[in-house]
């Protein structure tokens, strides 16, 4: 795992050496690789690549880069883990190839030397990103895994194309000027984070997942656009009166984890495990102790706040798995303290708010080991999210109810305050069974009255997903309606509507919030996360699956809990589902508020340009006075405003 960044001088663009560039560059990506750094240019060809290790595999001078093929033609800087390169070694040395070292990076230059950039990544198995220069044919190729586990941006810095890890270093550049893109900001506003392709600087981009973009010297105009060499499977649509062998599926899958788990422990330095307590991470965990030979090493962290502390849960699984637990609980203040490095560690907008838990846990799990294993993925793959459930039946509705009645029954969910929701439903908890409680708050009965009024399932996904309903209203000068592949993705989908949600956030919400967050987070402390749920043969056979072995009428993950009862106690894990999250809604509240107070300053609002004040301060009023919970929304604008203050991007 590491940072890396390269410039390519296109056309007439050339301007002597590029090395000095790269390595201001690089000092924007020493966290992602404390372990040493390199760069290797062609002042003649007006390329050059740059690399901070954090080392992994092969801790000795063979893994350093960039590196050279044995043959001289091909330059690499490789971030990333291929997790069946001693299988592709193998294959090589038995063609002739011979190794210098025993790092997977020289396995993938090489392969790429003797296959071909595209079939190479076709057999490969990892999380990725590379720049990958052809001294022969004078091009430069991007690469990116398959899920979007690693980043990727790219694009222009005046005539050079520039790519780097993150926003920070392609800033470095002294070409560069960073504009904010209004359409991405709309974008952002609505999401909480830039989804897509775009990013939030204007002429910058990334590359999307499971893609390759070759550009060559020559190039003039536009660049080629990224050619896939993966493509996320559709899900499997429902066959009428078919029938499915689930112990099958069940073994199959127990399989394809054990497998994906146990390739994931190759490493030369210490190794761990986050745990929650949650499904996703006790069944890596569950499997990681399964295939080593002593405790694996398990982090979790706890809050001093009732209702977000999940820790008591991790340690009655570590101890049921036998795992070296390590425990940390942190208070309020440990909590905000990270507040103010957000903008420097994401770089660019993003504002999940469980990215203060992540940055807490990566730094608890760094003091310990270089690698840690995470459960994320299972939510978007198996149904974990309740939002699945509520936009089948919502869909259902709106497919069979005239519209006036559906607005009707809008406005009558939207009379009560979610005050007097929040108090309905707690009164209700106290009389019905768990399988019958409602989940959803006060705050979502008014979210659910906007699904109530969607127009197609599309609309449904987005208004479900939305932290700003009218985003683009909120961003002043033109910004048109962005909306991210997801919307598209359900509404054109032939699958139900829960398998269509599911597969949007896995081309959406997951590698542009999920990913990021705990990329950004774990890189922001040198340590490296991999997700074993996210091995595209478990992706590919979970597309295959029918919706029954992930969704019941009482929740998700159906086959991912029938695999985990084989190595868990039930009662372990049968709990209504937490997340990962601290209490926002009351530190804007308290100890938040003149932070907050500063940066939504109606003057200052009016006066920076980016937003119209008047929605952004009725919303903060409302928050204050305690009558509506409005913390998401509030966190995007937030987050931006602070990513502002520190990066200055030009108006």
């Amino acid at each position: 795992m590491c940072g890396i960044c390269g410039t390519l001088a296109i056309g007439a663009g050339r301007s002597g050496d590029p090395a000095a560039t790269i390595e201001t560059m690089i000092a924007r990506l020493g966290h992602r690789g404390p372990d040493g750094h390199g760069v290797w240019s062609d002042g003649a060809a007006g390329i050059g690549l740059g690399h901070t290790r954090l080392a992994v595999l092969d801790l000795s001078p063979a893994g350093q880069q960039p590196m050279a093929s044995a043959d001289g033609r091909w330059v690499i800087t490789f971030n990333g883990e291929i997790y069946n390169h001693r299988v592709l070694r193998g294959e090589l040395e038995a063609r002739g190839t011979r190794f210098r070292g025993h790092c997977d990076t020289e396995v993938l230059v090489e392969a790429c030397a003797i296959w071909g950039v595209e079939a190479t990544l076709r057999r490969v198995n990892g999380m990725f990103a590379f720049g990958l220069w052809d001294r022969q044919a004078r091009c430069l190729h991007l690469g990116r895994d398959r899920i979007g586990e690693k980043p990727l941006y790219y694009g222009h810095a005046g005539p050079d194309l520039v790519f780097a890890s993150e926003l920070g270093a392609i800033a470095a550049h002294p070409r560069f000027t960073p504009q904010v893109d209004r359409s991405a900001l709309a974008a952002y506003l609505r999401y909480g984070c830039v989804p897509g392709s775009l990013s939030i600087h204007a002429g910058i981009r990334k590359l999307p997942p499971g893609c390759v973009v070759s550009v060559p010297v020559a190039s003039s105009g536009e660049w080629p656009a990224p050619q896939p060499y993966w493509r996320l499977p559709e899900p499997a649509t429902a066959v009428p009166g078919a029938r499915h062998d689930d112990a099958a599926a069940i073994a199959q899958l127990d399989t394809l984890l054990t497998d994906a788990v146990a390739t994931r422990l190759d490493a030369d330095v210490p190794l761990g495990a986050f745990l929650s307590g949650g499904i996703d991470s006790s069944l890596v965990v569950a499997l990681a102790q399964r295939s080593s030979s002593r405790p694996v090493q398990t982090f979790s962290i706890g809050f001093d706040v009732p209702g977000y502390d999940e820790a008591p849960f991790a340690r009655a699984i570590a101890a049921q798995l036998g795992t070296d637990h390590h425990e940390i609980y942190v208070g309020e203040r440990e909590a905000r303290e990270v507040v103010p490095d957000l903008a420097r560690i994401y770089a660019e907008p993003f504002a999940d708010a469980s990215q203060i838990p992540a940055c807490l846990i990566s730094r608890v799990a760094r003091r310990q080991v270089t690698v840690v294993l995470s459960g994320d993925g299972g939510d978007e793959l198996f149904g974990g999210y309740y939002r699945y459930f509520l936009g089948a039946r919502i869909a259902r509705w709106n497919r069979y109810v005239p519209a006036a009645i559906r607005r009707m029954a809008a406005h009558g969910l939207r009379l009560p305050a979610p005050q007097s929701w929040d108090r309905v439903l707690r009164t209700l908890e106290q009389v019905l069974p768990r399988s019958a409680r409602p989940l959803p708050p006060g705050e979502r009965m008014h979210k659910l009255a906007d699904a109530l009024e969607a127009t197609d399932a599309g609309d449904l996904y987005r208004r479900l997903v939305s932290q700003w309903p009218d985003a683009e209203a909120l961003v002043r000068g033109h910004a048109h309606r962005a909306d991210s592949a997801g919307a598209d993705a359900v509404r054109h989908a032939t699958a139900d509507v829960a398998a269509a949600m599911m597969h949007a956030d896995l081309r959406t919400y997951l590698p542009d919030d999920l990913l990021v967050k705990l990329d950004r987070a774990s890189m922001a402390v040198g340590l490296e996360a991999r997700v074993p749920l996210l091995d595209h043969r478990v992706v590919e056979y979970a597309a295959t699956l029918p919706a029954g072995l992930k969704l019941t009428p009482t929740g998700g993950k159906r086959i991912l809990k029938a695999v985990l009862s084989k190595y868990l106690p039930q009662q372990l894990f049968e709990r209504p589902k937490m997340g990962f999250a601290v209490p926002i809604d009351a530190w804007l509240r308290g100890p938040l508020r003149d932070w907050a107070e500063d940066l939504l300053d109606e003057q200052r609002l009016r006066r920076e340009g980016w937003f119209e004040p008047g929605p952004i301060r009725q919303v903060w009023r409302e928050h204050l006075s305690g009558r509506r919970n409005r913390q998401y929304a509030l966190w995007t604008v937030l987050m931006f405003q602070a990513w502002a203050q520190l990066w200055r991007p030009a108006q």
